[in-house]
């Protein structure tokens, strides 16, 4: 049977994984929150844009490069892909085992420009997931991803990103304590997020006088475009000018747990603060968090049992790695947590409510996401 709440849910957790713990509940909430940026990760790969994903990078302000921000997922423009091949397989992938079959294509980051001692695979097969190898001003970001493993064969995906993505994604949830109607950092928690969703973008958001949500954007050093905020995001993302695309970041937070967002129907000021911030403010439902975890996590069909193992492996008591995460995933975990999402999606895509903008759908934000990935980001970029 579902719980009746995600308070439910969290205490069941805490009695059944968590029981080691000090703090049972604090544990088995910050694993809730694990799991709605699984949720969030494994979602959009389903929608087609691994390639373009990033995941805890740290982003600058806009035109305000002295402060920076950092966000769960970032999804950026893809400008070359490779798959490489290492036959016969053999573990750890590591950088080094990398770069000794990259293209000379690729090579052309300095040799500080790499990251010191990363894996893509682990002897233990814990998966880092949007793997960035290397990184520079000039070249952008290296990005390796596992296309396909085993003893025979490995195939790894090797994509050049720029460094400046086209849209954010960020997950937001605090967990309520007993007798307390919302989480003691929730407003906390929706300032940082609304002030992030404000200052990383070139489309700010402004009040009108009418008191609807405007926006304002630079279309050349002086000339704003100001107009509804709505149908200014429509315009910009329909439009292929590099003066209004270069800096433009569309930013979509994640809320969950609707005790502590909303009293009843209503929206508690918390979320209001961030559905005036976000461009996409996107609700998580408790069903939604609830069937994710019933059918993965508690109650498993038997295929689907590696899932948990992974799970409760990551939080037993004593132990030394996390091979549950949007970062570390376990390998069979992974596999299986994408043939999930695929065979499922148009019922997971029910799992969450749009918030704002009033009235619109999943299917508008995912053809959004689209058309912004399809964009000739080299040409607005040079």
């Amino acid at each position: 049977m579902p719980h009746p709440s995600i308070d439910a849910l969290q205490n069941s957790l805490s009695r059944d994984v968590f029981f080691h713990a000090t703090d049972r509940k604090k544990a088995a909430g910050r694993a809730l929150g694990t799991l709605v940026e699984v949720i969030t990760c494994y979602l959009l790969r389903a929608w087609g844009f691994r390639n373009s994903i990033a995941i805890e990078r740290r982003l600058e302000e806009y035109n305000n490069s002295e402060i920076t921000h950092n966000v769960e997922y970032s999804l950026h423009p893809v400008t070359s892909s490779e798959i490489l091949t290492i036959e016969p397989s053999s573990l750890p992938i590591s950088l080094a085992k990398l770069k000794r079959i990259l293209p000379d294509n690729l090579l052309g980051f300095d040799d500080d420009a790499f990251k010191s001692s990363i894996q893509l695979l682990t002897s233990d097969l814990i998966l880092r997931n949007s793997c960035t190898l290397a990184e520079d001003a000039l070249r952008g970001i290296l990005m390796a991803h596992l296309e396909k493993f085993n003893q025979d064969r490995t195939e790894i995906g090797i994509n050049v990103l720029l460094r400046q993505p086209w849209a954010i994604v960020e997950c937001k949830r605090v967990g309520v304590e007993e007798g307390a109607s919302k989480g003691p950092q929730t407003i906390e928690k929706a300032k940082q997020g609304a002030y992030v969703a404000r200052t990383i973008s070139s489309l700010q958001k402004i009040r009108l006088a009418n008191g609807r949500l405007g926006g304002l954007i630079y279309t050349g050093a002086e000339t704003p475009i100001i107009d509804e905020h709505a149908l200014l995001m429509e315009r910009i993302i329909n439009s292929e000018s590099e003066k209004i695309l270069s800096r433009f970041t569309l930013s979509i937070g994640i809320v969950s747990n609707h005790g502590n967002w909303f009293s009843g129907k209503d929206r508690n000021k918390e979320l209001t603060v961030l559905a005036a911030s976000y461009d996409w403010l996107i609700f998580l439902t408790d069903q939604g968090l609830t069937d994710f975890i019933q059918e993965l996590l508690l109650e498993p069909a038997d295929e689907m049992k590696p899932v948990r193992e992974a799970f409760l492996s990551s939080y037993a008591e004593g132990r030394k790695k996390n091979r549950f995460t949007k970062v570390q995933m376990d390998l069979a975990a992974d596999a299986l947590l994408q043939k999930y999402f695929s065979d499922h999606h148009d019922r997971i895509e029910k799992w969450f409510n749009v918030i704002s903008p009033i009235a619109e759908t999943l299917t508008t934000l995912r053809h959004q996401l689209s058309v912004l990935r399809d964009k000739n980001w080299n040409h607005i970029h040079n």
